[in-house]
C-alpha cells in the first residue's frame, strides 16, 4: 500500500492557483481513491499503479492549461493492503495521550 503526498501546481498562473488545485481535486474525487485534502497538498492512498495513474491523470489536466508546472510527490510503501492513513495519526494521538 502506497501513502503518496503530493502538490501540484501551474507557476505561471499569478499568486492564487486555487482554480487549477479544484480541477486536481475534481480528478482525484472522481477517481474513486481515498484521498485526504490539506492546505499544503493531497494525500492518496492506494497501489502503486493506482496512486501514480491519479497522478499522472492529474498532470493532464494542467499540461494543456500552463506552461510550466510544479510537482512535489512524498511516498511511503508498506507491504500489505491495511489502510495507514488514519491508523498512522490515530497512533501518535493515542501515544501523545498516554504522556498526560
Amino acid at each position: 500500500m502506497v501513502l503518496a503526498e503530493f502538490t501540484m501546481f501551474p507557476t505561471d498562473k499569478g499568486e492564487s492557483v486555487s482554480e487549477y488545485v479544484a480541477q486536481i481535486i475534481d480528478v482525484i474525487d472522481k477517481s474513486g481513491i481515498t484521498y485526504q485534502l490539506t492546505s499544503m497538498g493531497t494525500i492518496l492512498e492506494g497501489s502503486w499503479e493506482a496512486v501514480f495513474d491519479v497522478i499522472t491523470r492529474c498532470y493532464k489536466v494542467l499540461e494543456p492549461q500552463s506552461n510550466r508546472i510544479s510537482v512535489s510527490i512524498k511516498i511511503d510503501y508498506r507491504r500489505g493492503d491495511e489502510s495507514r492513513m488514519k491508523s498512522k495519526v490515530e497512533k501518535v494521538e493515542t501515544l501523545l495521550k498516554g504522556k498526560d
